[in-house]
């Protein structure tokens, strides 16, 4: 029998959106699944985002004060995709009402901020589900049985990327993104926090590290209005960047494999250029979220000259079938976030974790924190969690 399930989304941006539409779509993707989720209530406190929101998606109502939904006995699962600088407040609160979680990352701006949304995940008994999307891709799903199986031999070393042009504009409005104390780090946790979970989703945790980061564009006007996403601004008074623009990191696993990760959000000429190549002892794995169903493999005997041959995931591939019905048939970004949706709610009604959760929020902060550490005094870093 399927069960309703009454859901929030805090924060209706663009990614409030991606939610809210994953909600809507899962059902579709997975008739199977014991939940069904009911827009509830969306809270935003810019005026008239919400009830936009409503009009477009059928919440049942609105507020303006997150507080409202913690409150709201209707609510059972909340979505929070409100600014960093909240999650950690809002996750807790939501928690600690019963709510089960799924929140965007980072979680909060440092590793005590996501240990103690995890702390009253646990403590609440609820679920608690993480936005690592890019661990969805049923691509990255393969990639990950083939190195686990030997595929490509004992691993050698990683080389993950994560470059974008969103903050290249030196028009780009001075929004909470670029402020440390409502941002907290720059494109350490935008995008070198999906890197870090990819790393260890792949190889395993990582060890030790050493990271430089810079600021390339270190001034930017400040909106006059309410903004989403990455806007432009001109005209407003002018203020600095304080959060990174960039960093690059060395890695080191505990099973003795080595590593490159290296972000950048003011990457002109490049736009969502994610992805990693893996090398083992007897192949390699290579995967570019630009062509998200496609990995190219190297597997063999011949160690030099081998090749590579580019295989397209198909419906055996991680959740690749709930969407599609035969290989090369290409799946996007949001249905990254319609898996998401489904083993977050797989999670609540089997009381189960599935996908990323709290405690993999937590593994990925003490990466940032360590890497925070090590650009500030030039030397190589131990991970540790809080």
């Amino acid at each position: 029998m399927v069960r309703p399930l009454g859901v929030a989304v805090v924060g209706f941006g663009w990614m409030g959106r991606v939610h809210t539409q994953a909600y809507l779509r899962v059902r579709h993707h997975y008739p199977h699944l014991a939940l069904r989720p009911e827009l509830v209530t969306v809270a935003e406190d810019v005026p008239g985002r919400a009830e936009e929101a409503a009009a477009r998606y059928g919440f049942a109502s609105t507020a303006r004060d997150w507080r409202e939904v913690a409150a709201d006995p209707r609510v059972a699962a909340v979505s929070v995709t409100a600014p960093n600088f909240l999650h950690r407040e809002i996750g807790v609160a939501m928690a600690e009402a019963g709510k089960h979680l799924w929140i965007e990352k980072p979680v909060g701006l440092t590793v005590a901020d996501a240990s103690a949304v995890a702390d009253a995940v646990a403590k609440a008994g609820v679920q608690g589900a993480v936005g690592f999307n890019y661990r969805n891709a049923p691509a990255v799903e393969a990639a990950r049985e083939l190195i686990a199986s030997g595929g490509i031999g004992g691993i050698t070393h990683v080389r993950i990327r994560l470059f974008s042009d969103y903050a290249a504009h030196p028009e780009g409005a001075l929004t909470w993104r670029y402020e440390r104390e409502r941002g907290g780090s720059g494109v350490l946790g935008d995008l070198a926090s999906h890197g870090a979970d990819l790393a260890r989703h792949l190889l395993g945790d990582i060890t030790s590290l050493t990271a430089d980061t810079a600021v390339f564009v270190p001034e930017r006007s400040r909106p006059l209005g309410a903004t989403a996403g990455h806007t432009r601004a001109t005209g407003g008074e002018p203020g600095p960047v304080e959060n990174e623009d960039y960093v690059s990191c060395l890695l080191r696993f505990a099973s003795g494999a080595r590593g490159v990760l290296e972000a950048c959000r003011v990457s002109v000429g490049e736009q969502n250029n994610y992805g990693f190549e893996v090398h083992g002892t007897a192949g390699a794995v290579f995967w570019d979220f630009r062509r998200m169903n496609e990995l190219g493999v190297s597997r063999g005997t011949a160690y030099q000259d081998q090749p590579v041959s580019t295989v397209y995931v198909g419906p055996g591939d991680g959740e690749f079938g709930a969407f599609q019905p035969g290989a090369a048939n290409a799946m996007g970004y949001d249905d990254l976030k319609v898996i998401e949706a489904y083993r977050f709610l797989r999670s609540v009604a089997e009381d189960t974790p599935y996908g990323a959760t709290l405690a993999d929020a937590v593994r990925s902060a003490a990466v940032l924190d360590a890497m925070t550490r090590s650009a500030e005094s030039g030397a190589w870093v131990n991970v540790t969690s809080a």
